[in-house]
């Protein structure tokens, strides 16, 4: 089928309009964007919704987030993993939370080319970076976090040190932007590639059950080829239920909407199209009356698990859209070709 006719295909099913909107009502007066109505915040998935509004071209609501993101950075450049209504749930201090406002910043460039965004946040990213990098080890791999007590926890995570490793990319390219040369971040950025490819058996093994321990070093770039391409196929049983979607975990008959598009981003950026517009065709009737998207199901049973709409989850999938048709200038961002190391192709 010709390219333009998915295209037709996917719009029918994806209402960009209605899952914009939708997250345009959980947006606080002070920017801050729950999970879902009364739910929590976390710094991550705030920049994933963040980068959802981009595709919609809400950046006045876009700015309004990265604003609540600037007034509560902690003075060491982190944030808290959570947060509820503005005040900290949860005072762990995650560093792959830290580094990806980057992400949003430059997703954010690529589509407005206002480079005053990039000025005003500069000191707001530099941080983050530097709280995330200030955990590395020497081998390249950076712990997850520091306790609420300030205890570094000696644990790394594969999916949070590939979510930095594309957090760094990004920096990086916003750096070159601004003229603002960071050997350390090139340094850091360096390392923890290395580690990712030859060092993986270094990472939480236990967490190898999430789906995300094996499509992340590919969605963020630091997998690519043959080892990208291997790292999929010999995994994509455990993960993936055919016709339905990713399990979150490979061991729970739980299908999820953000960790499928999150795929169909991966497969994307690894070039292979045909396979991810399968995979995105799986979950376009996973939706409510009003065009939003579930969070996840169970199956064989099909019952909609949590019910909540999820702000980051209908992000994602407009994300994933984007990757595959084009919508906006940002539609390149996790291709691997777009980068050489951490150089923006697009800036030649």
């Amino acid at each position: 089928m010709p390219r333009e006719q998915h295209v037709v295909k996917t719009s029918e099913a994806l209402n960009i309009n209605s899952v914009v909107s939708f997250i345009l009502t959980l947006q606080r007066e002070s920017g801050d964007i729950p999970w879902h109505r009364d739910g929590k915040t976390d710094p991550w998935d705030l920049v994933e919704t963040i980068m959802g509004l981009n595709i919609g071209n809400q950046f006045d609501a876009s700015l309004l987030a990265f604003e609540w993101l600037k007034n509560m950075q902690n003075r060491d450049g982190s944030w808290y993993s959570s947060y509820i209504k503005g005040k900290p749930e949860d005072k762990t201090c995650e560093t792959h939370m830290a580094a990806y406002i980057s992400v949003g910043l430059f997703h954010t460039w690529l589509i407005s080319k206002d480079i005053g965004v990039l000025e005003h946040y500069w000191s707001t990213m530099e941080k983050g970076i530097n709280y995330a990098i200030s955990l590395q080890t020497k081998t390249g791999e950076i712990f997850w976090a520091k306790s609420p007590e300030g205890k570094i926890d000696s644990m790394s995570l594969l999916t949070g040190s590939s979510s930095i490793f594309m957090s760094l990319k990004c920096a990086l390219a916003i750096a070159c932007i601004l003229g603002r040369q960071q050997i350390s971040w090139e340094r850091a950025f360096d390392k923890l590639g290395r580690s990712i490819r030859e060092n993986i058996h270094n990472y939480n093994v236990s967490k190898s059950r999430y789906s995300m321990y094996w499509f992340y070093p590919v969605l963020s770039g630091a997998l690519t080829g043959d080892k990208a391409a291997k790292r999929v196929a010999r995994y994509w049983n455990k993960y993936v239920v055919e016709g339905q979607g990713v399990k979150c975990v490979s061991d729970q008959p739980w299908v999820t909407i953000a960790e499928t598009s999150e795929l169909v981003l991966a497969l994307c950026g690894m070039g292979c199209i045909k396979k991810a517009e399968i995979l995105f065709s799986w979950i376009q009737d996973r939706i409510y009356e009003d065009k939003t998207y579930w969070c996840g199901y169970t199956y064989p049973d099909m019952v909609i698990w949590p019910e909540e709409k999820i702000s980051w989850t209908n992000a994602v999938v407009l994300m994933a859209a984007d990757a595959l048709y084009s919508l906006t200038p940002a539609s390149n961002l996790f291709n691997h070709s777009s980068w050489d190391g951490f150089k923006w192709n697009g800036f030649k």
